[in-house]
C-alpha cells in the first residue's frame, strides 16, 4: 500500500489533497464528510476585512436612517455596534472542534494593523495555519507595483512575529518576476506559498447592457501556470509548494507532486463531482503509485521540477517557440475549413 503522507509548512498530512476554501465549508456537515472522504486538511472560508466594513456600514445606515425625524428624536435605536469578525471566528472554532485534521484559515485585509489583528484573533481558534490572501485589485493609477509588493512584504513580516502558528501566503499570478517576490516573501517569514489565487473578474451582459456577476469554475487546463511556478521554486526555497486551481483529478495531483508540490487545494471539482470526490482522487494517485512501485510521495516529489532536468529549457519559453515553429501538427489536430 503506498504512504501518501506528505509535509506541509511542517504539519503533517496524511495525503497531499487539501479542501480549499469555498462556501462548501460553511456547513458542519461538509466539513465532516470532506474528512471522511479522505481530506487531509481544510482551509476555512476566507475572512474579508471588506465585507465587514461593509456590513458594518449597512448596518449604521439601517439604524440611522430615522433619526432626528422629530424634534425631541435623536435616535431611534439603542446603540448597537456590528459585531465584526465574532461570528466567522465562531464558525472558524466551530470547524476546529468538527473535526481530527487540521484546519486552516483564510484571511484578506485592507490595512496592515487589521492583518495583524485578525491574524492573531484568528489563532486563538485553534486552527493549525493561516493563509494570508492576497488577493488585491489597484484601482490607482499613480501607485507602484513596487509599493505594493513592499506593503505585502510588511504584512508577512509583522503577522508572522505575532504568530506561533504556520503562515502560508496565497498569491496571484500578476507580478512583474513572481519568483522574486515569492523568495522575498519567504525571506520575511512566509511558510509556505498557494500558487494561484483563482480571481474573480467581472462580465458584461450585452442585452441589458449591465455588469453581471458569474461565478465561473475552474477548468483541468488551468492549473498548467501553478505548474510551471511549481517546477520553477522546487528546490530553490524551503518554503512549501502548493498547487491550486485546475485540480480535478488524481492525475492532476501527480503532474504537481512530480513538479515539485507538496500538496494541492482543490475546490471546482468538489462542487462538480461531489464532495466523495476526494475519495476518488486518492485511490487513482494510490493506483498509480503502486504500478510505478513508489512507496511514499517523497520518492517521486520534484522528479520533473526544473532542478533535475537535463533540459534547462524544459520550463522556458523556448518550448513556447517550438510550438508556433511546428503549426502544421496545429493544422493536423484542427483541419482548416
Amino acid at each position: 500500500m503506498a504512504n501518501l503522507t506528505t509535509k506541509y509548512m511542517g504539519l503533517t498530512l496524511k495525503n497531499p489533497v487539501i479542501a480549499g476554501a469555498s462556501n462548501l465549508v460553511k456547513e458542519i456537515d461538509n466539513i465532516k464528510k470532506m474528512e471522511e472522504a479522505g481530506a487531509a486538511a481544510i482551509v476555512y472560508k476566507t475572512l474579508f476585512e471588506e465585507q465587514i466594513e461593509l456590513e458594518r456600514l449597512q448596518l449604521s445606515e439601517e439604524l440611522n436612517q430615522y433619526n432626528e425625524r422629530h424634534a425631541e428624536m435623536i435616535s431611534l435605536f439603542p446603540d448597537i455596534e456590528h459585531a465584526g469578525p465574532t461570528e466567522h471566528l465562531m464558525h472558524i472554532r466551530r470547524a476546529v472542534e468538527a473535526v481530527t485534521i487540521p484546519v486552516i484559515a483564510s484571511l484578506n485585509c485592507t490595512f496592515e494593523e487589521t492583518w495583524i489583528d485578525y491574524a492573531k484573533a484568528i489563532e486563538q481558534t485553534g486552527v493549525n495555519a493561516i493563509e494570508l490572501n492576497f488577493y488585491s485589485v489597484p484601482g490607482d493609477f499613480k501607485r507602484m507595483g513596487k509599493e505594493i509588493i513592499s506593503e505585502q512584504l510588511d504584512v508577512i513580516n509583522h503577522v508572522k512575529k505575532n504568530l506561533k502558528i504556520p503562515v502560508s501566503v496565497k498569491l496571484s499570478p500578476f507580478y512583474t518576476n513572481a519568483l522574486n517576490v515569492i523568495q522575498m516573501m519567504y525571506f520575511e517569514g512566509a511558510d509556505g506559498f498557494v500558487l494561484f489565487n483563482r480571481l474573480f473578474q467581472p462580465d458584461i451582459d450585452i442585452h441589458k447592457e449591465e455588469h453581471h456577476f458569474p461565478y465561473h469554475l475552474s477548468h483541468e487546463d488551468d492549473n498548467r501556470l501553478a505548474l510551471r511556478y511549481i517546477g520553477l521554486l522546487y528546490g530553490e526555497i524551503n518554503g512549501s509548494l502548493c498547487a491550486n486551481t485546475g485540480i480535478f483529478s488524481g492525475n492532476d495531483v501527480i503532474k504537481m507532486i512530480l513538479a515539485g508540490a507538496d500538496c494541492v487545494q482543490v475546490v471546482s471539482t468538489l462542487y462538480k463531482n461531489g464532495i466523495h470526490h476526494i475519495s476518488k482522487i486518492l485511490s487513482d494517485i494510490e493506483l498509480w503509485m503502486d504500478q510505478k512501485k513508489y512507496e511514499s510521495i517523497d520518492r517521486f516529489q520534484g522528479k520533473l521540477a526544473k532542478r533535475k532536468m537535463n533540459d534547462p529549457l524544459v520550463y522556458k519559453r523556448a518550448q513556447y517557440v517550438d510550438i508556433l515553429m511546428k503549426s502544421e501538427e496545429i493544422f493536423k489536430k484542427y483541419p482548416m475549413r
